[in-house]
């Protein structure tokens, strides 16, 4: 009778465990917040949870319980009713400048007809280390690096500088010869390129553009910035991508000598900042934002500019969603469809990030990156990740 018992109970946990556990690996893999629209009811996002899971809304926040009693997940959520932002699709020109100057590399030394390793290496300086002071006096450009170490007058240099978030010292023995002390270091202190403005919100003339964050060549690290412009700028002429050779757009700055605004951030989500002149783009119409619970697999338009004709729609497919806890660059795959766009570009090229990507007449997010293999191929960004670092939402 005992035995049968046992047995019994062990049948109804291990029929609970079959249930509970995929239960809570389904549940593990959703965001701890989530944004919604006026038009979309949170339910939807949890449609295809186990019938055994039992949701509980209040206004700000729902519970799941498996079976209404054990806990599984708390989820914030976040309404923004009938949110409008201005789509982009323009070119824009790009400069920033890092936040201390940047070790990309070590060179050899040459003294006295011989060749010597880099000391600044022995030393403990590493690739993409952030050099702020040279003997207690700041540094924030190459040339005053240069300066400092040639003005030295001890056999040493007191270096501070910040690797992966943290302060270090570090003490560099300096090689001299006749006038010149030598350290065997390349650095970098600022960076430019060409890229596609995704929006701007008209109410605080915010704006986020690319999509996905500018690293460094060398380092392939994010660039921590100081500070940066952002320019007009002009498609000149193109490189059609192609299996294992990416494309490329190239542009020139059409007005160095007036800024579009300021950039003031460098996320996973991409570049963010303020428009100061900006009357090129708050005369575009506004749209309304897509959250990720309205992206649907299927039909979808990009905005983009690959000449001097400005931007343009084209046909994309979006052919899988991506689940994302934290933000980042990748949350969708996306093809072109576009036989002219294809045709002109063969796909997705470099300069094209930041594209705003159109469905239902809503902006739901931005071009990211290209598969180098598949160039018709690549990845977008949820909106709400850009929303969220250019300070549109929270």
């Amino acid at each position: 009778m005992i035995k049968r018992y046992v047995s019994k109970i062990s049948l109804v946990v291990t029929l609970i465990l079959v249930v509970l556990v995929p239960s809570i690996f389904t549940i593990k893999d959703l965001p701890d917040k989530i944004y919604i629209s006026d038009s979309v009811c949170a339910k939807s996002v949890f449609k295809d949870l186990s019938p055994f899971n039992k949701i509980t809304y209040s206004k700000d926040s729902l519970d799941i319980k498996f079976m209404g009693l054990i806990n599984l997940k708390s989820v914030q959520l976040k309404k923004y009713e009938n949110l409008k932002i201005i789509p982009g699709g323009d070119s824009v020109g790009v400069k920033i400048a890092s936040d201390g100057v940047l070790v990309v590399g070590f060179s050899k030394i040459n003294c006295n007809g011989n060749e010597l390793d880099s000391v600044a290496k022995k030393s403990g300086i590493e690739v993409g280390d952030r050099i702020i002071e040279v003997d207690n006096k700041s540094v924030i450009n190459c040339d005053q690096l240069s300066q400092k170490i040639l003005e030295s007058k001890n056999k040493s240099l007191n270096i501070k500088l910040i690797r992966d978030g943290e302060l270090l010292s570090k003490k560099i023995e300096v090689i001299k010869e006749k006038s010149e002390n030598k350290i065997g270091l390349w650095v970098r202190d600022s960076t430019a390129g060409v890229g596609t403005m995704t929006f701007i919100d008209k109410n605080t003339k915010n704006f986020g553009a690319l999509g996905h964050p500018i690293t460094d060549s060398d380092t392939n690290k994010l660039f921590n910035i100081k500070d940066g412009d952002l320019f007009d700028s002009a498609i000149i002429s193109l490189r059609k991508g192609e299996k294992g050779n990416p494309g490329e757009l190239k542009g020139i700055f059409t007005n160095e000598n007036n800024p579009l605004g300021d950039i003031k951030k460098n996320t996973s989500s991409g570049i963010f900042g303020n428009l100061e002149n900006n009357e090129k783009f708050t005369k575009n119409k506004e749209l309304q934002v897509g959250f990720r619970d309205e992206v649907k697999e299927g039909k979808a338009k990009i905005i983009t500019t690959i000449d001097e004709k400005g931007p343009k729609e084209y046909e994309i497919e979006i052919i899988k969603k991506l689940e994302q806890q934290e933000a980042g660059p990748k949350s969708m795959i996306i093809k072109i469809t576009d036989e002219k766009l294809l045709k002109e570009t063969g796909g997705i090229i470099q300069g094209m990030s930041g594209s705003p990507i159109i469905q239902n007449n809503k902006i739901i997010g931005a071009v990211t990156h290209v598969l180098v293999n598949k160039p018709d191929v690549g990845y977008g960004i949820y909106i709400e990740w850009m929303l969220q670092d250019a300070g549109v939402i929270n």
